[in-house]
């Protein structure tokens, strides 16, 4: 499943990146390197901004995994900071390790990346032609934009995870955009906003005062910083969203399929259940780490599985800091028969338990790993023999395969432009979307032409009614922001490494007839204008 925070991933990774969606987050590989931004011709040395240098979190709790979806929202009412108590924070922080994945790395304070000296760059990326692009823009209509350049802000909680996936993905395509000549001639500049897991309200408040949007981001707690982010009235275009506050909020463009009313798995878990493994639809288990964020994803997957006419017959918590014998897990859920397992939690963990019930010789019918998972690192964890002996699978949300890249133009050129611009950086389910994001921004402000305002630009990637990012995705509609996913595809993991499931896709790489389960308690709501005492007719 996708999402990255089951925290407290679908949305992991970070488990369902809601693409993550619902809270389950995914752990991506550290490091990273400042984004930067060039000239064609002879590009001019890209610019990534750290709005804020401080230390990060001292204790650093267990290792997540886990990915987006949706932590329940706790944003502030005003717009000042209030301090967070720290039993709470501790509560917190631990959970959040368990879940929340694909953030990025930060880089210093106006550092650059030297000049890329080469060939003239095309603007055309996959199947949109032209969305980068020289020209004369003129003027500064919009905070953030002068006649040179547009500031945005990119959410990571890289000082945090160490993960930098979503700078990554800034870097490569604001450097290659602006290689290709920019948004009509305006550079772009990333500017780094680390929440820390803890500081999202604080990198919001600055980005509403520096930066036209925010593009590419997501951060595990991201529902703390949506009502500033109504407030000064700031478009968002995220990688991943997943808190319920942030899920489907206002003035948000999300390119993950599945709006917040609606099970994002719906097409995943109706397959599994009475398709392929019938037998198991009786008795599914559900795994998660012991917090109220990961309650709430317990709870929306518990209504997805039943949705698809699955019966949960085993769930139970573990805790965030880390179980020292995975034992007692796997004889309960060899005890209690059961034959498919969600695990909602770091795949660290899962690899643990797959171990232990491949030990024991218990084999399911199906593992679901979320989206997380999907990568080298799971891999190397669970051991061949692990691997061998389960049945690995996660719904990546209708992205195109990654170890299939060389098939799919779109992939091939993104893989190409992260070896150019994140050397030796593995790609990741969170770096494509991160792409995705920043594909859209592009193509609706290039519209925008000189009169690049917030209500053009989010009015422009409103109208994209089948978005795939170039090809990187199945067609999402992002005019109807809370409709059901339509389209979804299952990766299984094999000592050989991860391949596609036999999932019966009916359109590409994709299978596009899911059902729509609704969710009947979706444990919250989006954040609106209204909430904030504003309208679409605040916006400029």
């Amino acid at each position: 499943m996708d999402a990255w925070l089951i925290l407290a991933e679908r949305k992991a990774s970070f488990l369902s990146p809601r693409g993550v969606r619902q809270a389950r987050s995914a752990s991506p590989p550290a490091g990273s390197s400042p984004c930067s931004a060039s000239r064609a011709h002879r590009p001019e040395p890209a610019r990534i901004r750290r709005s804020d240098r401080g230390e990060p979190a001292r204790s650093r709790p267990p290792r997540a995994g886990a990915s987006p979806d949706p932590p329940i929202s706790r944003s502030g009412d005003s717009t000042e900071e209030e301090p967070v108590k720290p039993q709470k924070t501790l509560a917190v922080i631990a959970a959040i390790a368990l879940l929340a994945a694909g953030c990025g790395r930060s880089g210093s304070g106006g550092e650059e990346t030297p000049p890329d000296a080469g060939q003239a760059v095309t603007g055309d990326f996959g199947d949109l032609k032209g969305i980068c692009k020289p020209g004369s823009a003129k003027g500064s209509p919009a905070q953030g934009v002068t006649d040179k350049e547009i500031k945005l802000g990119v959410f990571s909680d890289v000082g945090f995870t160490k993960q930098s996936e979503f700078i990554d993905a800034a870097k490569a395509f604001t450097s290659w955009c602006n290689a290709a000549g920019g948004i009509n001639g305006r550079k772009l500049v990333a500017n780094t906003r680390d929440s820390k897991l803890m500081e999202v309200r604080q990198r919001m408040l600055e980005s509403c005062r520096e930066d036209f949007a925010v593009v590419g981001g997501g951060s595990a707690l991201d529902a703390l910083g949506v009502k500033d982010r109504l407030t000064c009235l700031m478009p968002a275009f995220p990688a991943q969203t997943s808190q319920v506050g942030n899920l489907g909020s206002d003035l948000q463009i999300e390119t993950v399929a599945g709006g917040p009313s609606y099970s994002p798995y719906a097409g995943y878990f109706n397959w599994l259940l009475k398709e392929a493994y019938p037998g198991s639809a009786k008795n599914v288990g559900i795994i998660y780490g012991d917090s109220p964020v990961a309650k709430v994803i317990e709870a929306h997957t518990r209504q997805g599985i039943q949705g698809s006419g699955g019966t949960i017959s085993y769930s139970e918590a573990y805790s965030p800091q880390g179980v020292p014998d995975w034992t007692p897990y796997a004889q309960a859920i060899k005890s209690r028969g059961v034959k498919g397992l969600i695990f909602l939690g770091s795949f660290a963990d899962l690899a643990k338990l797959e171990q232990v019930l491949t030990n024991i010789n218990y084999k399911l019918d199906w593992i679901d790993t979320n989206s997380n998972a999907y990568g080298p690192a799971f891999l190397k964890l669970a051991g061949p023999a692990a691997l061998a002996a389960q049945n690995n699978l996660a719904d990546i949300g209708g992205v195109y395969p990654l170890e299939n890249a060389a098939q799919n133009p779109a992939t091939k050129q993104a893989t190409e432009l992260f070896a150019k611009y994140a050397p030796g950086k593995p790609v990741t389910l969170q770096m494509i979307r991160g792409f995705v994001a920043w594909t859209l921004f592009a193509k609706a402000a290039s519209s925008c032409g000189d009169n690049l305002t917030r209500k053009c630009v989010f009015e422009a990637g409103m109208k994209e009614t089948a978005w795939t990012g170039g090809g990187l995705q199945a067609p999402v509609d992002l005019s109807k922001p809370d409709a059901p996913a339509q389209c979804f595809n299952v990766e299984k993991a094999t000592p050989q490494g991860w391949k596609p499931a036999d999932f019966k896709p009916n359109q590409g790489a994709y299978r596009c007839n899911a059902p729509a389960i609704k969710f009947s308690n979706p444990m919250g709501k989006p954040v609106t204008l209204a909430d904030v005492g504003k309208s679409m007719n605040d916006v400029k």
